[in-house]
């Protein structure tokens, strides 16, 4: 590429506003005369024109937090019952996996909590991500073991 090859309409054409009337823009520089429209710094957002503005008509939604974890919770109680029916085996350790398994969790939580209400009477070992400091103090009373996920 040389200087002579060059294209000669690199320039960008623009008018330049407020410079006299024989430039064609000039006087009020194409924006009328008076009103909020004509003055520097306006910008009418959603106006429409006194029609009830979009963001108006249409109803308010609820508020969905994204950056809340999905935990699911379960108490020691619901725990028990499962022990006592033999659905699930007392040796075994239970964890989301084994509790997902047995669809007493649904599939789309990715953390359990376990919470303390309820009485235990045979032991276990868990493997959560959070507990209660009620359900911990019953189960390793018991016996049971208690691991935590990070």
């Amino acid at each position: 590429m040389e200087l002579n090859t060059l294209n000669a309409k690199a320039k960008k054409n623009t008018k330049r506003l407020g410079r006299g009337i024989g430039s064609s823009k000039g006087k009020t520089c194409g924006r009328g005369h008076k009103g909020q429209k004509s003055r520097s710094g306006v910008a009418i957002k959603s106006f429409e024109g006194g029609q009830m503005p979009l963001y108006r008509r249409l109803p308010k939604r609820g508020f969905k937090n994204f950056k809340k974890n999905k935990i699911a919770l379960i108490n020691l109680s619901r725990i028990e019952k499962l022990l006592q029916d033999k659905k699930i085996m007392n040796n075994s350790k239970i964890s989301l996996l084994v509790l997902q398994k047995f669809k007493l969790i649904n599939k789309k939580y990715k953390k359990l909590k376990l919470l303390g209400l309820g009485d235990i009477k045979e032991k276990f070992d868990v493997e959560v991500n959070f507990i209660s400091n009620s359900a911990k103090e019953k189960i390793e009373k018991i016996g049971g073991k208690v691991t935590l996920i990070k």
